[in-house]
């Protein structure tokens, strides 16, 4: 915050964000106080440096790391601050924060407080309401994860779920690792293969098939339903890309903020009727990139 103060107003604050807030000072031994003015904080700890030099003697090397060790720590408990801020307007009226175990905040507050840049507290702060909203949706694993991504991985993980359908789970589906509809967002053999070196992704050369005993199936892609009509009755099988999301990567694809990509859904509709002979329909009228494809018959 550029002013140093907190823009919370607690008068304000429903009871799930209360009961959040006090679960992170039950959890963390950390105080989050109303209206704290960060510059004051930091002003009184200077204060008491101060008074410590008074008292005993201690080297210019030694007076240096205390500074360092205050400076340090007020810049962390500002991080805590914003990123709890930042989960606050997310957080819905059954949210159940009581509910996520004191280890889980520890951890999560442990590895988020060293987190500055504000695309990532942003991330940081939907995982924490994800979590308050649905007890067990982020692992240990993955918020230990998130601690070690580099913006510029979450910015291409992003980008690969515009590619994302869901069909029971979120599924990038990447048939062609060299078309322009994929290349032109940055995702080619040699990306993937490094989402996979991190633990976002598998990814396979032959591809993979989602099989089941189907002879219609729906998939959306960003609130768009995709009606699917296999030719057999049962045992149906659909060619589903070469990438398949890993429990990390699915947990994060749901807070990445990833945008539709236009063209996509054509480009895939195409594969679908072309290369595996099915019948692809969308149960409303939708004009995209001046192509219109009709209701169901």
């Amino acid at each position: 915050m550029s002013d140093g103060t907190s823009l919370i107003n607690f008068g304000d604050l429903t009871k799930p964000a209360t009961v959040l807030i006090e679960k992170i000072a039950d959890a963390t031994g950390v105080l989050y106080e109303p209206q704290r003015i960060r510059k004051r904080a930091k002003a009184e700890a200077e204060a008491d440096l101060i008074k410590a030099e008074t008292q005993i003697e201690i080297t210019a090397l030694q007076r240096r790391a205390l500074k360092r060790f205050v400076q340090e720590e007020g810049k962390k408990q500002e991080n805590m601050e914003d990123i709890t801020e930042g989960t606050i307007p997310l957080l819905n009226e059954n949210s159940s924060p009581e509910n996520i175990e004191d280890d889980w905040i520890a951890n999560f507050f442990d590895k988020c407080r060293i987190v500055s840049d504000k695309e990532m507290q942003t991330l940081w702060s939907k995982v924490l309401a994800g979590e308050a909203n649905n007890p067990n949706s982020f692992s240990k694993r993955t918020v230990n994860f998130l601690a070690s991504l580099d913006k510029s991985d979450a910015e291409l993980f992003t980008s690969l779920c515009g590619f994302a359908l869901f069909w029971e789970n979120l599924i990038p589906m990447v048939y062609d690792v060299e078309n322009s509809i994929y290349n032109n967002t940055g995702i080619n053999f040699s990306s993937l293969s490094h989402l996979e070196t991190i633990g976002l992704i598998k990814f396979s050369e032959l591809g993979y098939l989602q099989k089941g005993e189907f002879k219609l199936c729906i998939i959306g892609y960003y609130g768009e339903p995709l009606l699917i009509k296999f030719e057999k009755e049962q045992t149906n099988s659909l060619e589903i890309g070469r990438v398949l999301l890993t429990q990390t990567g699915e947990q994060l694809a749901k807070i990445c903020n990833s945008k539709p990509v236009d063209g996509f859904v054509d480009y895939v509709v195409e594969k679908w009727v072309k290369e595996q002979s099915l019948k692809v329909w969308s149960p409303y009228p939708r004009v995209d990139n001046q192509t219109t494809r009709q209701n169901a018959p």
